[in-house]
């Protein structure tokens, strides 16, 4: 019954997933207060007040068409109010038709994979990434190619993906702030980026496009800038998504901005609004692009993230645990003590914490912690750390 590709990929499916349903069985044996998940990026703070007091507006508003379909790309009047956004925060000339509201940042990159990419065609992602990628790119008859990083710094090595486009490249997936490292791609690493897909792409007499995926861009530390994409690549699509930034990731709602001066971008449009339909998406969520509308500026207080992401890199840090310390996102990219990050994660369990090792991001030897998660866990886990610690650190 059940098709071939789809029972060979749940032989090796999602280890967030898989860790995130170990602990729903831990909290069943030990209690919640016992147990430290790690696992899941799954907001603990609440929305801010403009989304709840928009939503709350809407929902009780008595007025017609509310809940009806719209244009497959989404209202008019949500894109040009995001176009707006991007222009000032930009210089360059959006309108609405230049956006596309979408499922999410998941529904958003199907979009956008599905409008590109020819059979066989390749997607450049860089390890440590988001291993949904993968599957999304070959959902639409791609090839994604790996490209690693500096482990000192998690920045793309740029050596590597210079040998790693070929004819057949036919975009590049940028993920900053990033899960799972934090780290932030800077000006400098993204110019170096554009350069080398300038002597490729007349080296080969093709285009690539640069995919930024940003659901992150509004969790970013230490009063560091986050760079635009839009600024240093004209070939280049930005998938955004509200989940993280307001914490409604159940809500499933983001967009599609692509850069107006892409050639044929018209064309590009249009197919991306078709794919949106024909994927079954039809159009994104028609009352959360109402919400988000009135609260494009609402983001959660940062200052939250930031007190637990200081609390547990500190405190690891001291006990002996190896990491680079994240500038943006919600998550802790540590080396375990041991080659192994499987054996590394059972070893972990021991003490009731869930953590998602490396291997899940195609980067064996280091793990995952999710600190968006509330900071009590944050204090009760660290004994655990250190127990953990002291088996390898005798």
């Amino acid at each position: 019954m059940l098709s071939q590709k789809i029972a060979s990929n749940l032989s090796h499916s999602s280890w967030i997933r898989a860790m995130f349903e170990e602990g729903t069985k831990l909290r069943k044996i030990y209690g919640a207060d016992k147990v430290y998940d790690f696992s899941l990026g799954n907001p603990d703070p609440e929305p801010p007040e403009g989304v709840k007091s928009a939503l709350k507006r809407l929902v009780l508003e008595d007025k017609p068409k509310m809940h009806c379909y719209m244009p497959n790309a989404g209202f008019p009047f949500v894109r040009e109010k995001i176009a707006n956004k991007l222009s000032k925060e930009t210089g360059l000339p959006f309108s609405q038709e230049h956006i596309i509201m979408t499922c999410g940042a998941g529904g958003a990159l199907n979009v956008v994979l599905k409008s590109i990419l020819n059979p066989g065609e390749e997607v450049i992602v860089f390890s440590p990434f988001f291993v949904e990628y993968l599957s999304y790119i070959d959902n639409h008859n791609g090839k994604g190619v790996i490209v690693p990083v500096d482990k000192s710094t998690f920045l793309p090595d740029l050596n590597a993906l210079e040998t790693a486009i070929t004819k057949t490249t036919k975009a590049i997936i940028i993920n900053s702030p990033n899960n799972p490292t934090g780290v932030i791609y800077n000006k400098e690493i993204l110019n170096d980026i554009e350069e080398i897909l300038k002597r490729k792409e007349k080296e080969f007499n093709t285009t690539i496009l640069v995919i930024s995926d940003e659901p992150y861009s509004k969790l970013v530390y230490d009063n560091i800038k986050l760079p635009s994409v839009f600024q240093t690549f004209r070939n280049s699509i930005v998938v955004d998504s509200f989940s993280k930034s307001a914490s409604i990731p159940g809500e499933r709602i983001g967009y599609i901005a692509a850069h107006p001066n892409i050639k044929n971008i018209s064309l590009l449009i249009n197919g991306m609004i078709y794919s949106n339909r024909v994927l079954g998406f039809v159009n994104a969520p028609a009352l959360f692009q109402r919400v988000v509308a009135e609260s494009l500026d609402a983001v959660v207080d940062v200052n939250i993230y930031q007190e637990r992401r200081d609390l547990l890199y500190n405190s690891l840090v001291n006990m002996g645990y190896e990491c680079v310390k994240p500038q943006g996102a919600f998550y802790l990219f540590p080396k375990a003590f041991i080659d192994d990050d499987i054996e590394f994660k059972n070893r972990a369990l021991k003490y009731n914490l869930l953590i998602v090792p490396g291997s899940g991001f195609y980067f064996p030897g280091y793990f995952r912690l999710s600190y968006c998660v509330d900071i009590n866990t944050i204090k009760n886990s660290l004994p655990a750390f250190e127990l953990l610690a002291k088996e390898f650190l005798k």
